[in-house]
């Protein structure tokens, strides 16, 4: 069943809590943070400490999408923080496999990120090490960008390595009320929503309206 993943990076930091709450009203069981450190994208987020928080207030699943350099240095930070799956990048960890094998030995989900200039040819060798793919469907770094169709591709690709094995496929980037209806024909199994959620007025209204057009 496909399932819509608000992004906390529209959200209004000023009213986190109220934010959060409203994620969990909506009926989403998941929420997606994005760690940006300025180097690996052109764009700074937030912390372990902003997640430790998270954390206290919620029992949603918390996926931690890690756009940093040198990943692995900080896993431990991340993990501990409260994170239930962590995701790192194909395009900056220089040990993949070492990385994936030391999320799953924390007992946290292992995943992966491709971004949509990267050759799906990269990922291919680590299909046996991961819980999780996400396909970035723009170029990391903001949010409000316009998806790129041609990077949906990739979740067709992946879908051939699924069939026997358990790992969840994820897009994120650019999804919206214009866009959600080619995304959701792919199959994917979770759709991250970040402007299209929190920029509407009414969260609830948002995400059953978009929840409406998934499969």
């Amino acid at each position: 069943m496909q399932e819509i993943v608000p992004s906390l990076l529209s959200a209004d930091f000023a009213k986190l809590e109220e934010e959060i709450r409203s994620v969990e009203k909506s009926g989403a069981t998941r929420l997606h943070l994005d760690i940006m450190d300025g180097h690996f994208v052109p764009n700074i987020t937030f912390g372990p400490f902003i997640i430790k928080a998270i954390r206290k207030m919620t029992d949603l699943h918390l996926e931690t999408h890690l756009m940093i350099e040198n990943a692995k240095k900080y896993l431990d930070n991340f993990i501990d923080a409260g994170s239930d799956t962590v995701m790192v990048h194909v395009e900056s960890s220089n040990d993949v496999i070492r990385d994936l094998k030391y999320i799953r030995s924390k007992c946290k989900k292992s995943g992966l990120v491709i971004n949509p200039p990267t050759d799906f040819s990269a990922i291919e060798p680590y299909f046996d090490y991961i819980d999780h793919l996400l396909v970035m469907t723009v170029n990391p770094g903001f949010g409000g960008q316009s998806m790129i169709e041609e990077a949906l591709e990739k979740v067709t690709k992946a879908q051939e390595y699924q069939k026997d094995r358990d790992f969840l496929i994820q897009i994120d980037g650019g999804v919206n009320m214009k866009t959600i209806d080619i995304a959701a024909k792919t199959g994917v199994d979770l759709l991250v929503a970040g402007s299209a959620f929190f920029s509407n007025d009414n969260h609830n209204k948002a995400f059953q309206e978009m929840s409406e057009r998934l499969n």
